[in-house]
């Protein structure tokens, strides 16, 4: 009898202790409203970020905290903060990717194979990276690139380059403008020179025989675009373009207008529909047989950081950012919010602003922005170079300008 009452408390004592350790089990693995993911974003994404994120957290019976800091100090602080005030996803551009993987600030992604089929290529491969493998380190949601905006009451969109120079020239005769095409350089800005550098025939990085970025094959002088580079020399010369435009004269000029054509991207469409100027929007024609003008393309996207792991939301946060927020209506969302164009191409195919599909259309055989770090050495001296060789007066013969850029490029990376 009492064997028999000890061998059940005993049962009894070890069920509630199972019991005890399947609840326990339980309430770590499934979400709870407790669980609180935080995402970094800029002023300029925060309401969409904050809608989409917010309507994913629903069906997961969590939290979001979307926290507004500047686009530069994201990159730069991720991988100093403090792990309780870090943030487990991040919203930034895929040329982080190097640096940020690297670090170990980020960590990888595994969307199912029918999500990554919705996507480019180079969309993908713009936020992956490795030197043996190339893993995922992104979800892409919005790209961005520069492209020819045409004032039609002064101009016609130009077919050739050749055209183009023709009819800016006409135009600046007549409206007594300082340059006969709105594109910003100021200081230095190899962003928006790009459809200049690659019709021209340049490029920054060329590929190894595993298709990655190889940052000793540089080719900011390379031997097509020395051939080239006495058509920047005539447009010095003929004042086309100036390196003293900046971003806001670029701007006024076209705006006020008085110059026909201006080479911009999509985070100025709300200002020239206010204008009231008659305009159209078309990719950068070819300026030499053969190579085609492309500009640079930047992907926006999410990140998963590792803080993460350490809040205990690292699952959370990859189906966040590899499932949710790479489905066509969160990426319709996030893209229309900041008139961007979509990642997804099913997102894409629901676009119906002319604009927008203008800019895409734009982006056609573009190149996106290197991600690597060495990408780090290359803006300040092409952008110098360009500013060296277009400043008017006392300009350098651009042959010169860009061979100096290429060496002191070579020299950072090493």
């Amino acid at each position: 009898m009492f064997s028999t009452r000890r061998l059940r408390l005993a049962a009894g004592m070890a069920l509630t202790g199972l019991l005890a350790v399947v609840l326990a089990s339980s309430a770590t693995s499934a979400p709870s409203q407790s669980a609180k993911v935080v995402i970094w974003a800029d002023a300029d994404r925060v309401p969409a970020v904050t809608q989409v994120a917010n309507a994913w957290a629903r069906t997961k019976g969590v939290t979001v905290q979307v926290v507004q800091k500047q686009m530069g100090p994201i990159r730069q602080e991720i991988s100093t903060v403090a792990v309780d005030t870090a943030p487990d996803v991040i919203v930034g551009a895929h040329d982080w990717v190097g640096e940020l993987s690297g670090n170990g600030s980020i960590v990888p992604l595994s969307p199912s194979a029918a999500t990554r089929k919705q996507f480019p290529t180079y969309a993908l491969n713009s936020f992956s990276y490795g030197t043996a493998i190339k893993k995922l380190y992104g979800a892409p949601v919005a790209l961005e690139n520069i492209a020819l905006v045409t004032n039609t009451r002064l101009a016609k969109v130009p077919k050739t380059f050749a055209d183009l120079e023709q009819q800016a020239l006409a135009a600046k005769r007549k409206t007594k403008a300082q340059v006969g095409l709105a594109v910003q350089q100021g200081q230095g800005d190899a962003y928006h020179m790009y459809p200049f550098f690659s019709g021209l025939g340049g490029y920054i990085f060329g590929q190894n025989k595993a298709g990655n970025l190889d940052p000793s094959d540089i080719g900011v002088a390379n031997p097509k675009f020395l051939k080239n580079a006495s058509l920047i020399d005539k447009w010095n010369k003929e004042a086309l373009i100036r390196s003293q435009v900046n971003d806001s004269i670029a701007k006024d000029l076209f705006l006020k207008g008085r110059v026909a054509y201006w080479v911009t991207g999509p985070w100025f469409l709300a200002d020239i529909r206010k204008s009231g100027l008659r305009y159209a929007i078309s990719a950068f024609p070819q300026i030499v047989p053969g190579i085609k003008s492309v500009p640079f393309l930047g992907v926006q996207g999410f990140m998963v950081t590792k803080y993460a792991s350490a809040h205990g939301v690292e699952s959370l946060a990859k189906d966040l950012v590899g499932s949710y927020m790479m489905q066509p209506s969160a990426q319709l969302t996030l893209a229309q919010a900041n008139d961007r164009t979509p990642a997804n191409l099913r997102a894409v195919a629901q676009i119906r602003d002319k604009d927008l599909r203008a800019f895409g259309a734009a982006s056609a055989g573009g190149v996106p922005m290197p991600n690597i770090p060495q990408m780090a050495s290359v803006w300040q001296d092409l952008g110098a170079a360009w500013v060296r060789s277009t400043k008017g007066a006392n300009s350098i013969p651009a042959r010169k300008s860009f061979i100096a850029a290429q060496k002191s490029i070579a020299l950072k990376i090493g």
